[in-house]
């Protein structure tokens, strides 16, 4: 069994190495909207510290944002009404719709060198998790399926990752919390700290997509049912906990609706993509026909296996994932629009959280494991 977790550990190693040498070659002149506007949040930042949180477009009195529009021969670069991803809010501002926090991190690099760091470090992160999920790994097949799994997780951190510079980030957080939620339903007593930071995080990803706020959903559903059921205080600790972690997460985008739209709760976002939910079969098409649906049955697939389990703590991972797929899906599948990643989010958090929930075994089950057996949680690692 060493073997194979070599092998596939080498498998990880190399197609992070090969992610890395592709993403040095980037450019970050792709003319893409998207891009232009993250980059100009990342400006704000680098320019004003926390003032970049307000994004209104007299701010661009450097002339930052014009230049680029010019770059790409956009024809109406001096109107700030005609902007991408900008929309005007009632007060008359015209402030940029994204959450704040793809912009903060691309901050954290120098101007014209900031992408390629930021999906090398996301990468990173991905791959780490990939590489302790094969170490975790007990028996041939978990083995295998972490090693295929974790090779699959590095390889979309450049496709479909590369969409929207908002993915990566993404996509690391929701490697850290699926370990986060196996590790945590694996403890015999659970902890309100790490139920909160697991929260906080989920929070912290809203900072980068706003649709980021369903993933808490299935978390949300997994501690308020029990609670409406049994009123227990030790229930309720645990769902405060977590909502506690997930509004202090959420406050940079709270602050940041605050100072744009004039309400932490109003949107900046326009009429657009701010409409009813409609069951469109065009929208579905292109699901069936785009990676992404691969990534929805094997999360499906995994979570109807992991409800069978004879451990109790995978049979609640699983009840966490299907609750978060239920609301993430019913969204999404009623969303008029359509991108190659708008599901690759809940795809990814779910299929984190199955792959390491039977790797790490209670500590009740592992003090009664057989001596000599291949250490089966954190607790059993070196300190």
């Amino acid at each position: 069994m060493k073997a194979a977790k070599l092998a596939f550990s080498l498998i990880c190693l190399a197609i992070l190495a090969g992610n890395i040498f592709t993403m040095s070659r980037w450019s970050e002149a792709r003319g893409v909207y998207d891009d232009i506007c993250y980059l100009r949040q990342a400006h704000l930042f680098q320019r004003f510290g926390a003032g970049g949180l307000d994004t209104n477009a007299i701010r661009d009195d450097d002339r930052y944002f014009e230049g680029r529009m010019k770059e790409i021969a956009f024809a109406e670069w001096r109107d700030p009404i005609r902007w991408p991803c900008h929309n005007p809010m009632p007060s008359g501002k015209v402030v940029m719709q994204y959450p704040p926090g793809t912009g903060f991190l691309l901050a954290l690099f120098p101007e014209g060198h900031q992408v390629v760091p930021l999906y090398i470090a996301a990468s990173l992160i991905v791959c780490g998790l990939a590489l302790l999920g094969i170490f975790l790994a007990r028996t041939p097949l978990s083995i295998s399926a972490a090693g295929v799994f974790g090779a699959l997780a590095i390889y979309l951190m450049i496709n479909p990752a590369k969409a929207s510079y908002s993915v990566a980030p993404t996509m690391a957080l929701c490697a850290v919390t699926g370990f986060l939620t196996a590790l945590w339903l694996s403890r015999d007593k659970r902890s309100v700290l790490l139920i909160a930071l697991i929260g906080l995080l989920l929070g912290v990803s809203v900072t980068f997509r706003l649709p980021n706020a369903l993933l808490a959903a299935g978390y949300f559903l997994f501690l308020g049912i029990p609670f409406l059921w049994t009123r227990s205080l030790a229930t309720f600790v645990r769902g405060f906990a977590f909502g506690a972690g997930v509004l202090v997460g959420m406050a940079p985008t709270l602050s940041a609706q605050a100072i744009n739209a004039g309400s932490a709760l109003a949107t900046t976002y326009g009429s657009a993509d701010v409409v009813a939910p409609a069951f469109d079969l065009a929208v579905f098409g292109q699901y069936l026909r785009d990676m992404q649906f691969v990534l929805i049955v094997l999360a499906i697939g995994a979570t109807l296996l992991l409800l069978r389990s004879g451990e109790s703590h995978v049979r609640q991972a699983a009840l966490v994932v299907a609750g978060n797929l239920v609301v993430n899906l019913g969204f999404f599948m009623s969303h008029p629009i359509f991108t190659p990643y708008y599901v690759v989010p809940i795809a990814m958090l779910s299929l984190w959280t199955l792959s390491f929930a039977p790797l790490l075994r209670p500590a009740a089950v592992h003090e009664a494991a057989p001596a000599g057996s291949e250490p089966a949680s954190l607790e059993a690692l070196p300190r």
